[in-house]
């Protein structure tokens, strides 16, 4: 089957030369990595939610739903390293 793609054409330049020196037609090598693409496997399902375990959170104090304490909290550090 014949089809149009748009390639950007350094991209283009450098499956030409890999092509040539793997001694391919640019269609055959576009299909071969083209299947080779397809074959991977594919992720399934979300992935991990990195869980942090105690050293971190919020100083004592601090109150995350409201954003006055949390500006309080971001001028006071400020201070510390600005």
């Amino acid at each position: 089957m014949r089809t149009t793609v748009t390639i950007d054409d350094k991209l283009l330049e450098m499956v030409k030369e890999r092509a040539r020196v793997e001694g391919k037609t640019l269609g055959a090598y576009v299909e071969s990595a083209l299947q080779h693409r397809l074959a991977e496997p594919r992720s399934v399902g979300d992935p991990p939610i990195p869980v942090f375990r105690g050293g971190t959170g919020f100083a004592p104090g601090i109150d995350p739903s409201s954003n006055a304490s949390l500006l309080d909290a971001a001028d006071e550090a400020e201070g510390l390293y600005g």
